[in-house]
């Protein structure tokens, strides 16, 4: 097979961006490990940026994310017992919206076919070749027989244990991590909303997140060791231990209910540089992971492929490749920012096993300072509801 552009996984990267070069008339096709249902089902959080859902809507996917996403103009910042909003559109005009990944992709996938989009499920032995050729390939084998695809460009958005960042030799890349000593324990239940809007909430026994995925359908989460294992959690355990940490004074209190999903995800920084060798490039988690504290994974996965169907544009339409050979430096600045932010966030709002009294107050007094100043606030809304696209 032959196409303009091959694309190496259909998670939202992948997809949104063969969805944006299909509206610019460019050719691609996608290669994917996993099942249309598989990536269907896997259930992922989604908060997205102003920008995510103006690029979805503005390409003509976010009908239903209009319909069944919930807008919020703020979030709130609990810690010794009392919450404090932090008003994001007051303070920036913008807003976000609560809408999970794998709606996204559903709704990816179906416009992707609807526009009889070539993707190419349950591939398997995947290998690139010739990524400094003007027509580098991809070796693949598909429904058991051994396939070929060449293109002008790849492109990797197949995640963190993907097979295209490997393709980047050592020298001349370079990886940046940073590994916490915790995790986030999280849980679907069967219930209202506790809250009109995200808590983020700091105790000493560790942090919670108060979050909605529906109006009957919740995701919650607190801090946790990474190694632990979910069945040492029982319900009665896991809503023990979430009061405790959500108690507020004013006598607030979740909403319970039937738990029927629990898991354990560990938590990461990582940049990998350059995003791009010859014709290959990468985007999403091929490239870059953020600790989910500061709501940034997917809306980074989005800014990258922007920023490449915006080089893709300019190359075919044009003959000119500079967007394209300024790929990694410009889609670093944001990835770096977003690094920090999501740090920030995590070192604020969780406990940490080795600190020191003196660090605690540290942490008390940031936090304090970030709901009393408007220019604090200002800053964590900025950078929550996403700079500029």
């Amino acid at each position: 097979m032959k196409t303009q552009v091959a694309i190496i996984g259909a998670g939202p990267a992948g997809l949104l961006l063969s969805h944006l070069l299909h509206l610019s008339g460019i050719a691609s096709i996608v290669l994917e490990s996993r099942s249309r249902n598989d990536i269907e089902a896997t259930i992922r959080a989604g908060v997205l940026e102003q920008g995510t859902m103006d690029i979805l809507t503005e390409s003509g996917v976010g009908a239903r994310m209009q319909r069944e996403g919930v807008v919020h103009h703020g979030i709130e910042l609990a810690f010794g017992g009392r919450r404090h909003r932090i008003d994001l559109t007051a303070l920036t005009g913008r807003a976000i919206t609560v809408y999970a990944q794998h709606e996204v992709i559903k709704d990816l996938v179906a416009v992707r076919l609807a526009a009889d989009g070539k993707i190419l499920f349950e591939v398997s032995d995947v290998s690139l070749h010739d990524l400094h050729d003007e027509t580098p390939s991809v070796r693949y084998t598909h429904q058991s027989e051994p396939g070929v695809l060449s293109a002008d460009f790849i492109i990797g958005c197949d995640g963190f244990h993907g097979i295209s960042r490997p393709a980047i030799p050592e020298n001349p890349r370079q990886d940046f991590q940073r590994s916490y000593p915790f995790g986030w324990f999280g849980i679907l239940v069967e219930a209202p909303p506790s809250s009109d809007e995200l808590i983020y909430a700091q105790h000493q026994r560790g942090f919670a997140l108060v979050s909605t995925r529906s109006p009957t359908v919740q995701r919650l989460y607190f801090q946790c060791d990474p190694k632990d294992d979910v069945s040492n959690w029982s319900d009665d355990r896991i809503w023990s231990e979430l009061n405790m940490r959500l108690a507020c004074e004013d006598g607030w209190a979740l909403k319970e209910g039937r738990i029927f999903q629990k898991n354990i995800i560990g938590m990461r920084s990582f940049v990998s540089t350059p995003m791009q060798y010859g014709r290959l490039f990468l985007a999403g988690d091929a490239a870059h992971i953020v600790p989910p504290t500061g709501a940034k994974g997917m809306n980074l996965a989005v800014s990258d492929v922007r920023l490449l169907a915006r080089g893709f544009e300019q190359f075919y339409g044009k003959g000119n490749q500079e967007l394209l050979a300024g790929y990694t430096a410009t889609a670093l600045k944001r990835v770096w920012r977003a690094e920090h932010f999501s740090w920030w966030m995590t070192s604020m709002l969780h406990t940490f096993a080795d600190a020191s009294p003196f660090q605690q107050e540290l942490q008390r007094a940031e936090l304090e300072y970030v709901v009393s100043s408007r220019a604090a606030a200002t800053a964590l809304a900025e950078n929550y509801v996403g700079l500029a696209m």
